[in-house]
């Protein structure tokens, strides 16, 4: 395609995402429940177009240089078809936002103001790499009415066409309004140039994928942009952690699934407790063939040749891989200035039985999401309970942290009154 048929392209699908998500405003929770309920079943009718679909990205995986990690990534199968079919399910089954009476208060003037949760409008949503991203946002957009269009990566082009065909298939019968949901159908990075550029009818733009991709959209966007950096993420070992506590949670926050943003990346140990959780640590983890990037000190105590010297490097870097940086600190002033220095702000975690140094961790870490005694792969929404969700904003306007239902509303004031005047 030449660069104008992408702009006109590009341009015209902001225009009818503009017009639907006027009829999106429309539709009851009613109308939006039956319809989601409809593309679930959708995607479970399509499984083996999307399937045929996603081993076509597969067979072009090793061409385009993708990790193992980002592999499983990209890879489906039916329990997963099957989970984003669930997933929407329970989107289905959310309290809908929107409509909703935030505050209401009357004026000595008689006049009554109503604060009441709105759609945002039209949502530019650019992703790389899961092709079920495609239906998450789709239909978290779609029940807060707000109208989608979807760019996704080069990798998972053919998987994310499947979906969206299987979406539309099993929606439009049950009334899903025509352009509410859009995916562009190709991937030149022009496409994200116009995308960022038509402030004229989008009015939010959120890009999912590594630093490259959000500073991009970032540096050329015109309309607000809700950013999901780098999920470098920390465990903090205090000197009155239980150790076996912290063993587990450090391995289910690595290895239960070290493709993803919530994965950890960086163990901070109290010195303290280092001569005996070291040694512990990096024995469990390297059987699980996690390689280990030490300090000069977790170097020494670790007891096992194959841990490799950290570099400055290492202490900003998002592995998404088996790999993690591991590093000796002298207290807990010390881990909290390594995260707040080094982290992205997305999720960190003490491993203490002290409440009283819980309290001043969750207080000073600057991070969306700080935890006690649990592992970094909660920091999800379906874990809190919101259902599918649009990402992990590392923000602190207008959303932070799990992004999901509400953080898609904006807000409007309604006032009644009875013909006063000023």
């Amino acid at each position: 395609m030449t660069s104008e048929e992408i702009c006109e392209q590009i341009w015209q699908m902001g225009k009818q995402a503009r017009a639907a998500a006027h009829g999106l405003a429309k539709l009851t929770t009613e109308d939006k429940n039956r319809i989601l309920l409809a593309m679930a079943d959708g995607l479970v009718a399509h499984e083996a177009e999307i399937l045929e679909a996603n081993e076509l990205d597969l067979a072009a995986a090793d061409d385009l240089g993708l990790t193992d990690a980002m592999k499983d990534r990209l890879r489906l199968d039916s329990d997963r078809v099957a989970a984003m079919a669930q997933g929407i399910r329970e989107v289905a089954e959310l309290h809908d936002p929107t409509g909703e009476i935030i505050r209401e208060w009357t004026r000595p003037n008689g006049i009554r103001l109503q604060k009441k949760r709105t759609p945002i409008g039209t949502i530019g949503i650019i992703f790389e790499s899961r092709p079920n991203v495609t239906a998450d946002a789709a239909v978290l957009c779609f029940k807060t009415g707000n109208a989608t269009i979807l760019r996704g990566g080069k990798e998972a082009i053919h998987s994310n066409r499947a979906i969206a065909a299987a979406l539309a298939a099993g929606g439009k019968p049950a009334g899903l309004p025509e352009n509410s949901i859009q995916l562009i159908p190709f991937t030149d990075r022009e496409s994200v140039r116009h995308l960022c550029e038509m402030d004229t009818y989008l009015d939010l733009i959120i890009p999912r994928g590594g630093a490259g991709l959000i500073e991009a959209v970032v540096g050329m966007a015109r309309m607000p942009v809700i950013k999901h950096y780098d999920g470098i993420c920390h465990v903090f070992v205090d000197k009155d952690a239980d150790l076996d506590m912290a063993e587990a949670i450090v391995i289910n926050s690595k290895c239960q699934k070290p493709s993803v943003c919530n994965a950890l990346e960086t163990l901070l140990i109290h010195r303290s407790v280092a001569a005996e959780f070291a040694p512990q640590i990096a024995q469990t983890l390297s059987a699980k063939n996690v390689e280990l990037r030490g300090d000069e000190e977790f170097l020494k105590l670790a007891g096992i040749d194959s841990v490799v010297a950290a570099t400055e490097e290492d202490w900003t870097t998002e592995y998404l891989d088996y790999i993690l940086a591991v590093k000796i600190v002298d207290d807990l002033d010390a881990a909290i200035s390594h995260i707040n220095h080094y982290g992205s702000k997305h999720t960190d975690v003490i491993v203490t039985t002290n409440e009283e140094a819980a309290d001043r961790f969750q207080l000073e870490v600057d991070s969306a999401c700080v935890f006690w005694n649990s592992s970094t792969r909660f920091s999800d929404g379906a874990e809190f309970g919101f259902g599918a969700e649009i990402g992990i904003s590392t923000d602190k306007l207008h959303a932070r942290g799990p992004m999901a239902l509400e953080e898609l509303c904006s807000y409007k004031y309604l006032a009644f009154g009875t013909g006063q005047v000023k």
